[in-house]
């Protein structure tokens, strides 16, 4: 494999998932196949920019299940810890709701089911808040889920990710469910071939489980692929998250 980075604009992100105020991971966005990694999210959080994080990935769980924000006081608690941009996904489906978001101290959100459903809100939250809006576009083979990831829609990944191409988005979250927190290794393929098609910044998300992985998908980073999310390696160590920013940041062109 050909270890050499093209662009400096590949980041690793560390995430955050929140549910009922612990910090947990779960296996194919399943509710009911959570680990639990402790009940302080804040420190979990100083933890990774200690190790080298440049922002930091955070999700609501119980608000992507409710429709609604959830977990606002350990994100204001997280937000308030750190000096690192921090980016939040879950249950934001409207316009109140991304500005209240926001002014926890969150630098951007994530925007996923109302994305689909409701993609006038999009475009109208990336005129309100230039720059702080991203596209979280969640897929079970190509296709486009929502709602916490129970409902499978006929939209695929690669439409949904073409339409918002003149809105403003800041980023795509491209989350392959089936190896999302499984291990197995992200789908470079599908990653790539939505990156290709968009001009909008593509960041990985699923299934990173080493190394070698963070490498491959760093390796397409002139491809439009700007950075992956990880946690259940960094978790569960195997994936050295300080050893890979290092590695990053030496391999930068």
């Amino acid at each position: 494999m050909n270890n050499t980075v093209k662009k400096s604009t590949f980041t690793l992100i560390p995430a955050i998932d929140l549910k009922g105020g612990h910090c947990v991971r779960l296996q194919q966005g399943r509710m009911d196949a959570a680990t639990d990694y402790g009940d302080d999210p804040a420190a979990m959080a100083m933890r990774w920019q200690a190790q080298g994080a440049s922002s930091l990935h955070l999700v609501d769980l119980d608000g992507a299940f409710a429709g609604k924000p959830k977990n606002r006081e350990a994100i204001k608690a997280i937000c308030a810890a750190l000096t690192i941009p921090v980016q939040l996904g879950g249950g934001l489906r409207d316009l109140e709701a991304i500005e209240s978001t926001l002014k926890l101290g969150v630098a951007r959100v994530i925007l996923g089911s109302v994305a689909l459903a409701h993609p006038t809100i999009v475009r109208q939250a990336c005129l309100l808040f230039p720059q702080q809006i991203c596209v979280g576009i969640d897929a079970r083979h190509g296709m486009v889920a929502v709602h916490g990831w129970d409902d499978v829609s006929d939209t695929s990944a690669l439409v949904l990710a073409q339409s918002f191409e003149d809105a403003g988005v800041a980023a795509i979250v491209y989350t392959d469910i089936a190896r999302d927190g499984m291990l197995s290794g992200p789908n470079i393929e599908e990653t790539l071939r939505l990156a290709e098609a968009v001009s909008i910044p593509v960041i990985a998300s699923g299934g990173i489980a080493d190394m070698a992985q963070v490498q491959a998908l760093a390796n397409h980073a002139h491809a439009g692929i700007c950075g992956a999310i990880t946690g259940r390696a960094i978790y569960e160590g195997t994936l050295d998250f300080a050893a890979a920013i290092q590695w990053l940041d030496q391999h930068a062109v």
